[in-house]
């Protein structure tokens, strides 16, 4: 490839390249949902979460001692607030994921950038004095159609699951994306700091293990089945796998081609969902997630150009 002034560049190497980062994440992810659809049939949300993180802490540990990453660090309060922001994402898509259609339930966890998009358009309003003659606030106004679009296509996807009685596992759904849109912030903050990704990882698996065994006291365990207990591995090791390849991505630099590939785990929802359970979602349902889906990518577009720098670089 050429630089802009044509001086000749090579392509950067694959294990530099955030947009594959991203595309695998996406997959790890999407493939992880069907696993946990699967088990949630055997295992409630809290134990699903506990034995993910147990196993991601497994794995992360292992990957950091062969890259000779040290675990220690110097934002332990960055490390705990992006775990807390993460379970809370991670319990809520897990419980949806239980209740809801596979690829409804992936589709709410991505409404993430149009949350984080209401959240500039908020914050430009509370900001506006309209004495000092300023017109940011009135210029949001692309991004607040954005917005509306992407809670349009959430009350298409969510009126047959009211029809179903599943409303409620919708508005988790919905719960999960807003919370990871807190995440991603955090993760981008993060990365920006220089924390390798392994630690990042890491310490959101010990998050993960800490609240998944505290709700075990509170909702009771399982008995245990090997048979069952089997979906639980590919659980663990998928979701390490997603959450170190999107870090990665984020930590890299999200370019505006980079964040959008992350909606590539819409479609493998969407193809699980109809290859394997046999989702039957009506005409509005996919209306509504092609809508959601068109939404975030508009949503990142105009972040991209209305803030000069990362959410992450505000912290």
């Amino acid at each position: 490839m050429n630089t802009p002034d044509g001086d000749p560049r090579p392509a950067a190497p694959a294990h530099r390249n955030p947009a594959l980062w991203m595309v695998l994440g996406a997959f790890f992810f999407a493939t992880m949902a069907v696993c946990v659809k699967f088990a949630s049939a055997w295992f409630h949300s809290a134990e699903l979460v506990f034995y993910r993180g147990l196993l991601g802490m497994v794995f992360m540990a292992v990957l950091a001692r062969r890259q000779r990453i040290r675990l220690t660090t110097r934002y332990p309060g960055m490390h705990a607030w992006r775990s807390l922001l993460g379970v809370i994402s991670l319990g809520a898509w897990f419980y949806a994921i239980a209740g809801l259609p596979l690829a409804t339930a992936v589709t709410l966890n991505y409404m993430s950038s149009v949350w984080v998009a209401a959240f500039v358009v908020g914050g430009a309003l509370i900001a506006w004095n309209p004495r000092d003659g300023t017109r940011a606030a009135l210029q949001q106004g692309p991004l607040v159609l954005t917005v509306l679009a992407g809670f349009a296509g959430v009350i298409m996807m969510l009126r047959p699951s009211l029809a179903q009685e599943q409303l409620f596992a919708g508005l988790v759904g919905l719960l999960s994306g807003f919370t990871a849109a807190f995440a991603y912030m955090q993760v981008m903050a993060l990365g920006k700091l220089g924390e390798p990704e392994t630690r990042t990882v890491f310490y959101f698996a010990v998050g993960s293990a800490v609240a998944g065994g505290l709700g075990m006291v509170v909702s009771g365990v399982t008995p245990w089945d090997w048979h069952h207990a089997l979906w639980l591995l590919p659980v663990g090791v998928l979701a390490s796998l997603g959450q170190l390849c999107m870090t990665r991505a984020y930590s890299q630099g999200a370019t505006l081609v980079v964040a959008n590939l992350q909606y590539s785990g819409i479609v493998f929802g969407a193809l699980y969902g109809l290859l394997l359970f046999g989702d039957d979602l009506p005409l509005p349902g996919w209306a509504g997630m092609g809508i959601i889906l068109l939404s975030g990518m508009a949503a990142t577009a105009l972040r991209a150009r209305a803030v000069p720098r990362a959410p992450a670089d505000e912290h």
